[in-house]
């Protein structure tokens, strides 16, 4: 094992961590917010290095990057799996621990993946849904990318846990393209071809807003609480619709969560006490009215 009584001999303030987000967004700041603070705690140097876009070639850029810097650690949310598996595993070759957090790459040879365990997430969406129709009822999906891997996990979670409840049935999926005007209009395209519906699950960010909005016209304004909406991540919008009673719930990340832990796993990696390692589910959390003000990512 490469250098491995020297990586256990070196001071916090020898160390470098880098992290990288697939992006400039909200989501992201959370993580670089946690990740920053476990950094700081730990006394170690710590780089957050943003990709001009989404091309896997960026990330692949950056990593190289890293590597000629020595850098001894990196945390990566992938943007295109396969692109990065060769530069992550030269990486891992020069001696920097590599792990992913919130979008991994599988066969990259990363040590763990941090983050939301996209099939619980929906099971967890699942059993909200169904407490909430006692059960009982004809229920849609609204999902973004229809080839989204993240998203389809979401959907077998669901549909694996909904088997616990024969009652509920799903009577239509639609995609998207995590666009919000066509979520609007396939939302009210399923509300028009099945007046019986029940619930609907928003499993991309983009669902809850359409939702919302839909819920908020005339023509289907007595559907308002009637209709039982679940819906994921805390944008302002869909935050909005559940103080407003348009969505009953919502399935919300913790970045913040998978930013620290990223930091602290990849620290005890480069000193050679991470001995049992595993990849870590962070969960999410549901949030109601009830705990709206009061929960933590």
């Amino acid at each position: 094992m490469m250098g491995y009584g020297a990586a256990q001999a070196k001071d916090p303030k020898d160390i470098t961590v880098a992290v990288i987000p697939k992006v400039a967004v909200p989501f992201f700041d959370d993580c670089n917010n946690g990740a920053k603070a476990a950094a700081e705690k730990a006394g170690v140097g710590y780089q957050w290095v943003v990709p001009q876009n989404t091309q896997g070639s960026t990330q692949v850029q950056i990593i190289e990057d890293l590597i000629s810097k020595h850098v001894d650690g990196i945390a990566i949310s992938v943007n295109e799996p396969k692109s990065v598996e060769g530069v992550m595993k030269r990486a891992e070759q020069s001696g920097i621990k590599v792990l992913t957090y919130d979008s991994d790459s599988p066969n990259s040879g990363r040590s763990m993946y941090i983050g939301t365990n996209n099939e619980s997430a929906g099971a967890t969406m699942a059993d909200s849904m169904a407490k909430a129709l006692n059960g009982q009822g004809e229920v849609a999906i609204i999902t973004g990318q229809l080839g989204a891997v993240n998203l389809n996990q979401r959907i077998a979670g669901i549909k694996k846990e909904l088997v616990k409840y024969p009652g509920i049935k799903i009577v239509e999926t639609q995609g998207t393209e995590d666009d919000l005007a066509k979520g609007v209009s396939v939302t009210e395209t399923t509300l028009r071809a099945h007046p019986q519906l029940k619930g609907i699950f928003g499993v991309s960010q983009v669902g809850g807003p359409a939702v919302a909005k839909v819920l908020n016209t005339k023509e289907f304004g007595a559907m308002k609480g009637k209709l039982q909406v679940f819906a994921f991540d805390d944008l302002p919008d869909t935050l909005k619709g559940l103080k407003e009673g348009y969505i009953q719930g919502i399935m919300v990340q913790r970045p913040v969560t998978m930013g620290r832990l990223a930091v602290e796993h990849l620290v005890a990696q480069v000193q050679g006490q991470d001995k049992d390692i595993k990849d870590i589910d962070t969960g999410v959390t549901v949030v109601t009215k009830d705990n709206m003000g009061s929960y933590t990512k």
